[in-house]
């Protein structure tokens, strides 16, 4: 899949600040970026940062307007494998790197859940199949409702509440997994086709030593879904924090692909954009 996508973020800035962002295309085996432009207005030093969730840019504003606009063209070569032969790991066997994503964090309370998760997933076999049950119970116990939730949402209170948007959606599939003792963390991405356009939230749950992409609103196709960066949860790859007193103004985003193809049926296969990331 060949991809054109960007986004517009525009703010004022009330008194000096440091804005860290979270807007690149992901580098890893299935992404190739073949042109990239970040620009701010007014022009400002740009620091890159390569962090282990993703890359990240760091600018400092001064008082006034500012504006954020990003684009990339690239190609996106997602790795498919039968879910049927995809375990899960011992938790003797997790690598020391994966064991913070089974613990609990910020939005995704899974010391909570544990009852709740152990009740209607604990008898389920173990494996691929058991991650997509989750997903499916999610989606049919949530409904999808924009501005339902605020960034202080978490998990516990997404499924009280009975509706959210994908990040509240992804909390909740995270904070299921971790309390199955299944590492499970967030990926913030753009997607084809969301009306209005707009970043996406979804998870990776890490089963026979790989991470494996699951989007419990099953509004996209995976193959489609562009990674920019992994976390804990979303406090870890927002698209923008902001060190300072910023009024949020203007977002758009925009995401143009070739055909990113079907699922296939959600049962039939599992899709990975992080198969660089193998344990030893």
């Amino acid at each position: 899949m060949d991809y054109e996508l960007g986004c517009r973020l525009e703010y004022l800035v009330e008194q000096p600040s440091t804005f860290l962002f979270h807007l690149s295309v992901d580098r890893n085996a299935c992404e190739v970026v073949h042109e990239e432009y970040l620009h701010f207005e007014p022009e400002l030093a740009c620091e890159q940062l390569q962090t282990p969730g993703g890359l990240l840019h760091r600018v400092r504003a001064p008082e006034g307007p500012l504006t954020a606009i990003y684009a990339a063209r690239g190609s996106h070569t997602p790795r498919t494998q039968p879910a049927a032969a995809i375990g899960e790991v011992p938790s003797m066997e997790l690598p020391a790197h994966v064991l913070p994503y089974v613990y609990p964090s910020r939005y995704c309370e899974s010391d909570l859940c544990v009852a709740l998760a152990s009740e209607v997933f604990g008898s389920l076999p173990r494996g691929y199949g058991r991650v997509l049950a989750i997903c499916r119970w999610i989606h049919q116990r949530l409904r999808y409702e924009s501005g339902s939730s605020g960034a202080s949402t978490s998990a516990l209170q997404t499924l009280a509440s009975g509706s959210g948007v994908c990040r509240d959606y992804a909390h909740l599939g995270i904070a299921l997994c971790r309390a199955l003792n299944i590492p499970a963390r967030f990926l913030a991405a753009y997607a084809p086709g969301l009306q209005p356009p707009d970043f996406h939230a979804c998870f990776e749950a890490y089963l026979d030593h790989h991470w494996w992409l699951f989007d419990p609103t099953f509004m996209v196709p995976r193959r489609g879904i562009v990674r920019i960066g992994t976390g804990r949860d979303a406090a870890d790859v927002s698209f923008a924090t902001i060190l300072g007193l910023v009024q949020f103004g203007d977002v758009r985003l925009h995401m143009e692909t070739t055909d990113p193809g079907v699922d296939g049926g959600v049962d039939a296969e599992g899709v990975t954009i992080a198969a660089h990331e193998i344990s030893g």
